[in-house]
């Protein structure tokens, strides 16, 4: 299991991010208590029966614990909405504990008369059911399951063995899209240096992070002072320090397209049976970014990048897909990264503007392939070079967004500076004379900004039901640059 990061110590820093509540499938013999019980998942449910595509949205503060049952291959086994919780996972075993009853209340058995709180109602679960739940004890990230073994009655609940699957045996062939926006007060955050401060800000006017710090709606900011210290092997000892921050509004962006069958009659005719899985397939993170920093001093680095990350974010949002909880887990880790020779002297700071958009599309002619977008604006606020030589500064963030604890989509979004000055001096002294010498000094210096967008597709994208992807796929690297200032020594 994942080891958590410390919450950060707001009243407000609840879990926010990306995304869902859940669905559950009543058994046959129970419909018609069902029909006779009033759920907060009709209309989930009605919208899931349908033909209308399903609606996604960040999960509501009620679904923390909400789950979703299908049972495939059953007349009526789409997923519903449930009032079944997991109670607890073992994630060694594979074994969960599945409760029908809430504390003190009673719950309908199959034939629909009550069953006294307390005692398991039989039938409730059964092999063959697909599990997807919001995060629970021992399933941290969620849970995607499909029941294998019903082993026995306890006291918390139906105690069962379970197997992992794909969203597909929720999702059958229903269509759902849609892009949810990450609550910043749900992350958790790990500081890594000393001087780190973290800000956010969300509607109904709460604000978290220092006083006086400016922070927009939907926005988590982090905010760093360090020096930098001379890298190993560096040509030259160093005195420079780093200042600014990054501040980004994270979104996820989800969507499934099922009828995977009726998008492949020429595989369908060729090979004399149905293709499973979706269609179609997206995973990724998007979001506006802003920065702003100050490199100052002299930059003791070496021709290797050295990164030094001061910030790592970890939130698990639930999508609301139709009925099903749909359980996204974003990182970010923030960092400095610097190269060069050591020899260049910089006073600059930078503001950056701008968007990005990362992750992995699928499609039945082209399979996975990567989607790999960013805008950015900037402008330097100072600048000043000195002496001969190269330095590069960049002050990035690593994203990576998975499904229920499987990593699909890793992306590192590094905006950046890039200084360089070349010049010459030349010394005349008279000959015979007491004159002083004459000292000249010319040369030119540049000053670049720029960003780098790299990552890759993870092979636990087929979460989604799609084929298994064999290797990493990279994202390819999208590179810009651009000129902020230039001058004369």
């Amino acid at each position: 299991m994942r080891k958590r990061p410390s919450r950060a110590l707001v009243p407000a820093l609840a879990a926010s991010a990306l995304f869902l509540a859940a669905g559950c499938s009543a058994d046959p013999g129970q419909s018609s208590a069902a029909a006779r019980t009033p759920d907060a998942g009709v209309s989930a449910t009605a919208a899931a029966d349908s033909d209308q595509p399903l609606a996604v949205a960040a999960a509501p503060a009620a679904a923390a614990t909400s789950t979703a049952v299908a049972r495939p291959g059953t007349a009526g086994g789409k997923a519903r909405k449930t009032s079944l919780k997991v109670k607890s996972y073992d994630s060694h075993t594979r074994r969960a504990v599945i409760s029908t009853l809430g504390k003190g209340t009673s719950s309908p058995s199959s034939t629909g008369s009550p069953t006294p709180a307390g005692t398991a109602t039989p039938g409730r679960t059964a092999v063959g059911d697909v599990i997807a739940s919001a995060p629970a004890p021992g399933a941290p990230d969620g849970l995607l399951a499909k029941v294998t073994k019903v082993i026995g009655e306890t006291a918390d609940g139906t105690e069962v063995q379970t197997a992992p699957t794909t969203l597909d045996t929720l999702l059958g062939d229903d269509d759902a899209k849609g892009t949810v926006p990450v609550d910043p007060a749900s992350f958790d955050v790990e500081r890594l240096l000393p001087d780190v401060k973290v800000s956010w800000a969300k509607t109904g006017d709460i604000h978290s992070g220092p006083e006086g710090t400016k922070v927009p709606l939907g926005s988590l900011r982090v905010d760093v002072a360090t020096k930098v210290a001379t890298a190993e092997g560096a040509p030259a000892s160093a005195d420079a320090s780093v200042s600014g921050f990054v501040q980004v509004k994270p979104e996820v962006d989800f969507s499934y397209g099922g009828g995977a069958s009726t998008a492949s009659t020429a595989s369908t005719a060729a090979n004399g049976s149905a293709a499973s899985g979706p269609g179609a397939a997206y995973l990724g993170v998007s979001g506006d970014w802003t920065s702003q920093w100050a490199l100052k001093g002299r930059a003791g680095a070496t021709a290797k990048p050295v990164r030094l990350p001061f910030a790592k974010l970890h939130a698990d949002p639930v999508l609301q897909v139709g009925p099903i909880p749909v359980v996204v887990n974003l990182d970010l880790t923030c960092y400095f990264e610097i190269s060069g020779d050591g020899r260049v002297t910089l006073d600059v700071e930078q503001d950056l503007k701008g968007d990005f958009k990362a992750g992995g599309t699928f499609g039945t002619a082209a399979g996975w392939t990567p989607v790999n977008e960013s805008h950015m604006d900037s402008s330097p606020v100072r600048t000043s070079v000195t002496t001969a030589g190269s330095v590069k500064a960049a002050l990035g963030a690593q994203a990576t967004v998975g499904l229920y604890g499987a990593v699909g989509v890793t992306a590192d979004l590094a905006p950046y500076l890039r200084g360089e000055a070349a010049g010459t001096v030349t010394a005349t002294t008279p000959v015979g004379s007491g004159a002083k010498s004459d000292v000249a000094a010319s040369g030119s210096w540049a000053l670049y900004g720029g960003l780098d967008l790299s990552g890759t597709l993870q092979i636990q994208l087929a979460i989604f039901g799609t084929p298994v992807i064999q290797h990493a796929i990279p994202l390819g690297t999208l590179h810009r640059e651009w000129k902020l200032a230039d001058g004369k020594m």
